[in-house]
């Protein structure tokens, strides 16, 4: 049945309706040999002119539940049909079952024509093999012919073009992209600055200075778990302890370094880093249940005052935390510590910094797609300079207004009358607090973060090397991919296991060796090989 609906597709791009539309600005032959698009492009008079009702399906934000039941509720996704003049029908997933519905949906064969999805990290074999299968369409000359806004930004930024398509040159979605460095980091360490302030010791940078803060907090604020992260649903995971790993030259996972790709918890580097936390827990200085903590723990024992620092982001750390401290203690102040490390002085060499293309919330046409052109045309309204204020900001005089050429968000988002937060009020009328089909502006963000600890959270953050070790967003070939989700679905449960037992005191430190061993037996070597084949694809695209 898919093939069918691909050949259908194929024939309808190859016949080439033509509508006709007034530019909007003068477009740029591409590049052929770089892969962008080139050639002529048509650009789209918005609204356009349809009698024609669009399928999509994707999930409703989590800032959302419990606010609002369906997308058709939301204003923002009623405005975009109005905006575009494309009518939706849409469908949502149950909340936390996405993955599930997904692929439920894909085995009914009952496609819409759009499908937000990542399709790099949930879908097995990655985009190129969706493809393939038939689920969803190459854009390439989908955006050529009809996206003249991507396609000029995709042109301009050939950082985040390279990023956007397969090791073949697919263009597979609409993408969302971080337009600014300032977007792409926001987590790290949090502490009580009071507490250090009256115990007379500075924000901590190095492992020994951590060390002698937590102690303090323990023996002189009677703090239970001086330190305290969420540990579920992975107990290693990117908003847990995973942010001292860089002191000891590892990270959670792959990373390139020296021209070699290495996988962190396999490195002595990781020994060293079991070995602190192994005496920190013993010591009591991490939470007792750190193995278990969950959101709603670390909230408590944040408010409570049994924890004074843990690991989170500006918004939802830092914003959503300092309330609690303050409500327990007037007094309290929440800031950002930088990444740690062992010497006084250094950079750090790992920290949270996401790449300017995120998968997530990026938007697919499917081989069903009833009119391919008229999906693309309406996707590429956030592209647009008019789309980009609206998925930004959402509608002039109602969410935000302009002082000057700044859009400045309304006490409609900012102190909304409903009580809902910034986060919330911001997911109803824009999409810049989540991700979609457009590039984010940091202005969103400048005024997302009301505190200027938040602010400033970034700039402390911000400072490591991540960018020269991080991994770029590669992806094994469809032929690799089954065979490494199963090595690595065996690996990262083995490192669970180690990093529980051995931190626990439940196995001496001197079992690290004998878990690497294991990794090895399980294929840890051809993981690797399969990755670094990845990264060199990568970097010749």
């Amino acid at each position: 049945m898919r093939r069918k609906v691909l050949s259908t597709s194929l024939m309808i791009l190859l016949l080439g309706t033509t509508i006709l539309g007034c530019s909007s600005g003068d477009s740029k032959t591409g590049d052929a040999e770089k892969g962008t698009p080139s050639g002529s492009t048509e650009a789209t008079t918005y609204p356009i002119q349809t009698d024609k009702t669009l399928t999509y399906w994707g999930e409703i934000n989590g800032n959302l539940i419990g606010v609002k039941n369906s997308h058709s509720e939301i204003p923002f996704f009623q405005k975009w049909q109005e905006k575009t003049g494309v009518p939706l029908k849409f469908t949502a997933p149950p909340t936390g079952q996405v993955r599930e519905s997904f692929n439920v949906m894909l085995a009914s064969g009952d496609l819409p024509d759009m499908l937000e999805y990542n399709f790099i990290g949930d879908f097995p074999g990655g985009p190129e093999k969706a493809i393939n299968d038939g689920y969803i369409l190459k854009l390439n000359d989908l955006i050529d012919q009809y996206a003249p806004n991507l396609k000029k930004y995709l042109q301009d930024n050939p950082d985040i073009d390279k990023m956007v398509k397969t090791d073949s040159g697919s263009y597979y979605v609409f993408p969302f992209i971080r337009g600014d460095e300032y977007l792409r980091v926001f987590q790290g360490p949090i502490i009580r600055k009071d507490w250090l302030d009256e115990l007379g010791l500075p924000v901590p940078e190095t492992i020994d200075e951590w060390t002698t803060t937590l102690r303090a907090f323990k023996e002189k604020k009677g703090a239970s778990a001086p330190f305290s992260v969420v540990s579920k649903p992975r107990f290693f995971n990117d908003s847990g302890n995973g942010a001292f790993l860089g002191a000891f030259g590892v990270n959670r996972g792959f990373y390139q370094e020296d021209g070699q790709v290495k996988f962190g918890p396999a490195e002595e580097g990781f020994k060293e880093y079991l070995t602190l936390f192994q005496e920190w827990y013993k010591e009591g200085l991490i939470d007792k249940n750190i193995s278990t903590a969950d959101t709603k723990s670390v909230d408590g024992n944040l408010a409570s005052g049994a924890t004074g620092a843990s690991v989170g982001n500006a918004g939802g750390g830092i914003g959503k935390w300092q309330p609690l401290v303050e409500a327990n203690d007037p007094d309290a102040v929440l800031v950002a510590a930088p990444y740690p490390v062992l010497n006084k002085g250094d950079i750090p060499k790992f920290g949270q910094l996401n790449q300017g293309y995120a998968s997530e919330g990026t938007v697919a046409i499917t081989t069903a797609a009833k009119d391919p052109e008229l999906a693309v045309r309406m996707l590429d309204y956030g592209y647009s300079e008019e789309g980009h204020m609206f998925f930004n900001f959402g509608e002039e005089g109602v969410s935000y207004n302009l002082e000057g050429d700044y859009p400045k968000f309304t006490d409609l988002l900012l102190k909304n009358p409903d009580k809902l937060a910034p986060a919330q009020a911001i997911s109803l009328y824009a999409r810049s607090s989540y991700n979609g089909p457009f590039v984010q502006d940091k202005r969103y963000a400048e005024q997302f973060f009301a505190l200027q600890t938040q602010r400033d959270a970034i700039d402390v953050w911000k400072n490591t090397q991540a960018a020269k070790y991080n991994l770029p967003s590669i992806t094994p070939t469809p032929e690799e991919s089954s065979e490494y989700a199963t090595i690595m679905n065996d690996i990262n449960t083995l490192v669970d296991e180690m990093t529980i037992k051995i931190i626990l005191g439940n196995e001496p430190v001197d079992q690290f060796e004998s878990y690497v061993a294991k990794m090895k037996s399980l294929h840890l070597d051809r993981a690797i090989e399969i990755q670094t084949a990845a990264l060199e694809r990568y970097n010749n695209r």
